[in-house]
């Protein structure tokens, strides 16, 4: 067995028995696709970009947001404790790809922007990224990824609010 089918063989779906309800097989199904689709992404971003897939998401939700984004909004947005958002965004000012700008009319926040460098490394590596999601989804015709797409839209709009 080569080390790729070891770590299939540890994903959460080998959990399951075969009387298991439907909705839990559905449920480990698609968390273990989630985990392989984040694993082959967070190695590629260590690789090309020495880069961590929080950092990218914090920076992604920073691209989004042109004037910047209160740390409190951060939190929210990438569903991470504040202590979480704190230490990503000291490394990636460290690392000269963000930096923090006071909020006008409130004196006690500030708003974390992408710094020119900053925007264009995010750039660089959204492009990769979206090339690595278009191949790791390349097993699928293109009218199963919709399929997929729609379904997994009506079982989000389904779920009730947190």
């Amino acid at each position: 067995m080569t080390d790729d089918h070891a770590d299939i063989a540890l994903d959460p779906e080998t959990r399951l028995a075969h009387d298991d309800h439907d909705a839990l097989r559905l449920w480990l199904r698609m968390l273990t696709c989630t985990m392989l689709v984040e694993r082959h992404i967070r190695a590629r971003l260590k690789g090309r970009f020495g880069m961590s897939l929080p950092r990218f998401d914090l920076m992604a939700q920073l691209e989004r947001a042109k004037d910047g984004l209160r740390m409190s909004e951060l939190s929210r947005r990438l569903m991470v404790s504040g202590g979480n958002v704190t230490s990503l965004v000291d490394q990636l000012v460290r690392d000269g790809l963000v930096e923090r700008r006071d909020v006008p009319g409130d004196r006690r926040a500030f708003a974390v922007c992408l710094t020119p460098r900053g925007r264009e490394a995010f750039l660089a590596m959204a492009r990769e990224h979206e090339a690595w999601i278009v191949e790791l989804t390349g097993g699928l015709a293109r009218s199963d990824r919709d399929r997929l797409h729609q379904l997994l839209g009506r079982f989000k709009r389904s779920l009730p609010a947190p």
